[in-house]
């Protein structure tokens, strides 16, 4: 009897996801679950503020060869403390890096900045993450604000005030001869989210006058987005994971991670800032031989998808929590007939080196 097609990572074989959502706090944690035997490990991190934990061991060079599962989580560091309630669920079902002593699970993890969104004081813990793990299974995955994509939003250029809920989104594409690869990425991007094919902004930066979005990419080069760049939130990132159930080795699995970072590139604009930890893992199952340029290609176009999905998937009309900043507020702007502030005829703002 053939799978059923979910459009999500759970299309792999041998892949499960679960969600642990705090909707009070506004935070939670999604954990990957790779088949018992685990799954070659990649990473590749291109933003300039990571949070992350078990990377080194993905890269080539070092003796793990095999991740069971990833761990996507709100909280900031704190919520790193997530991954452990996974170590302890695997452990407690012999699962792990077989060390002659004792199986030690392997559990890379990566986070993004909630903290402002709900209560700071509650953060994904080791319980959300063993939790996580038992709700895990292979069939549909929730998505938008659910999980590690409860406190998203992307668009932060204007301040929290002015960003756009987004969330946590998935998708999938069998390459054919039952090759397939799926993404599953959480979204809460300094930038604004994009269609890949069109370049129409879906979510992010609202405009501080009237309606629509203000373009985070074209708000940053005048006056009020260079000045706001020098102290912009840097609590920003895109955190996710490529599965597939290709044959790579360790160095194709960080290749596929790598070349998956361009599907980033074509939904958010800008992505890979130094106001953002962007971080990506592959995960290969190792049951199909493929071709490491068509699935490292078909990574970028999942993500691309998954990203959409995370800012779609949130139902029309939900609102952020109010934390308008006076810096950032509408009030604040000259009136429309005022001269602009003073700019050097290359664009640079007067106190720019």
């Amino acid at each position: 009897m053939p799978r059923t097609w979910y459009n999500a990572i759970t299309d792999v074989p041998g892949i499960r996801v679960g969600h642990m959502t705090d909707t009070e706090a506004m935070t939670g944690c999604t954990v990957i679950l790779c088949p018992e035997q685990g799954a070659v490990g990649g990473v590749d991190q291109r933003g300039g503020a990571p949070g992350t934990r078990e990377t080194d061991l993905l890269r080539p060079m070092h003796t793990v060869q095999r991740a069971h599962a990833v761990l996507l989580s709100g909280g900031s560091a704190f919520g790193l403390d997530a991954a452990s309630g996974v170590v302890r669920w695997l452990e407690e079902r012999d699962i792990g890096f077989d060390t002659r002593l004792a199986k030690v699970p392997i559990v890379p993890a990566a986070i993004l900045f909630d903290l402002g969104m709900g209560s700071a004081d509650v953060r994904p813990d080791a319980a959300m993450g063993y939790a996580a793990c038992e709700a895990a299974n292979d069939g549909p995955v929730a998505e938008g604000s659910v999980g590690v994509g409860t406190g998203c939003r992307v668009g932060a250029i204007l301040g929290p005030g002015r960003a756009s809920k987004s969330g946590v989104g998935t998708a999938s594409a069998n390459l054919g001869g039952g090759l397939i690869v799926g993404a599953l990425v959480a979204v809460n991007a300094f930038g604004d989210v994009v269609d890949p094919r069109t370049g129409e902004i879906l979510a992010g930066a609202r405009a501080l006058r009237g309606e629509g979005f203000a373009d985070t990419l074209e708000t940053m080069k005048g006056f009020i987005g260079k000045t706001i760049l020098r102290f912009a939130d840097r609590g920003n990132t895109v955190i996710g994971v490529v599965a597939t159930n290709a044959r790579l080795t360790k160095e194709e699995a960080n290749k596929v991670a790598q070349m998956a970072h361009d599907g980033v590139a074509r939904a958010i604009r800008p992505a890979h800032t130094m106001l953002d930890g962007d971080t990506l893992f592959c995960l290969a199952t190792g049951e199909k031989g493929a071709d490491v340029n068509l699935v490292g290609a078909y990574a970028a176009e999942v993500v691309a998808q998954a990203i959409v999905r995370a800012v779609t998937t949130i139902p029309e009309g939900f609102s952020l929590p109010d934390h308008e900043s006076p810096l950032m507020s509408p009030e604040s702007l000259p009136p429309e007939s005022s001269a602009p502030l003073a700019q050097e005829p290359d664009g640079r703002l007067p106190s720019d080196p």
